[in-house]
């Protein structure tokens, strides 16, 4: 038996860069965090020789053709598994549409587990873009690189995909206590919606040429994120976190809503600095960041919806159990 556990993410900024449509023609950046939500995958040989994979659903086919989820399937024909393989995933946060990047971890895992499971080695860099190889290439997923890279990797990393379409993984080596005081700044409340993220990010992908200028200020605006948090201007995080959002609402319709909308400008009034949707938007959670002292009112007046307690994390995809 083989069990993986795979972190999900908090993208900070330049979410939407990491289209190849974009960072083709200019440098997509990404800045992230892996945190102490985790994906578990496990595979056991199956006796019988047939395959049952248990998901929010449960399959029991007798061959890989017959399996419905595409990424297990892709996954099981990119490591030349044909049957005789039982696979299981539990998630810490319920998966789909959650924004913290549950599918590109979803597969990183998944790959990790299945190379393990055939006593294989995989890199991160080689896990990353094999995930996104099943996702974009195979399940047709109209999907940017960034997630898959986080979850192989983990921690505090900048995510750069280059022109040619290498992808850089510079990890951000912040100090304990810098890391400890960020975090102090942070709440992650559930809007209590889920939703698909294809047809936002379907959407958002047809308007790049068309938001290629917001595109371009989002990647820029990354490394300027970057900067203030080494240099703990947490203050100036926030009001950068807010352009990013005002600029990231143009990208597509959908990615608020009158929901979200009024839970951000009710964090607003009571003191943040700013925030974001994470992921596609539409639902999802939602990243504020405000002073310490201001938070317990902005608890107060978003106390209709479940604040998140979470921690940053430095690994990425591992196994945690080979028996």
């Amino acid at each position: 038996m083989i069990i993986s556990q795979t972190p999900l993410r908090i993208s900070f900024m330049g979410g939407g860069t990491d289209f190849e449509d974009f960072y083709r023609r200019y440098p997509g950046r990404v800045l992230s965090t892996t945190i102490d939500k985790y994906i578990y995958l496990c595979a056991n040989p199956k006796f019988d020789k047939t395959i049952r994979i248990s998901y929010s659903k449960t399959e029991n086919v007798e061959r890989r053709e017959q399996i419905e989820h595409p990424l297990v399937k892709a996954a099981l024909e990119e490591v030349g598994i044909e049957k005789g393989i039982e696979i299981t995933s539990i998630a810490d946060i319920p998966a789909g549409g959650t924004g913290l990047g549950s599918s590109g971890s979803f597969s990183v895992g998944l790959l990790n587990t299945l190379y393990a499971f055939l006593k294989k080695y995989i890199s991160p860099s080689v896990l990353a873009e094999k995930a996104c190889q099943i996702e974009i290439n195979r399940a047709l997923s109209p999907i940017g690189r960034q997630d898959q890279y986080a979850a192989a990797f983990g921690g505090f990393n900048i995510i750069t995909f280059n022109c040619d379409g290498r992808v850089e993984v510079e990890p951000l080596y912040l100090t304990p206590s810098l890391k400890e005081d960020f975090k102090k700044h942070l709440l992650l409340f559930y809007t209590g919606l889920q939703r698909s993220s294809n047809l936002i990010l379907s959407k958002q992908k047809q308007n790049i040429n068309k938001n290629f200028q917001f595109l371009k200020k989002m990647s820029e605006m990354t490394l300027i994120f970057r900067v203030a948090l080494e240099k703990g201007n947490f203050e100036k995080l926030g009001k950068l976190l807010h352009q990013g959002w005002l600029i990231k609402k143009k990208l597509a319709p959908g990615i608020s809503n009158p929901q979200i909308d009024k839970m951000y400008n009710l964090a607003l009034k009571a003191g943040a600095w700013g925030g974001k949707i994470l992921g596609a938007g539409g639902g999802g959670f939602i990243l504020v960041m405000a002073s310490p002292k201001n938070q317990s009112e902005i608890k107060k007046k978003l106390n209709k919806y479940q604040l998140a307690p979470f921690n940053f994390t430095e690994a990425g995809s591992k196994i945690v159990f080979k028996g």
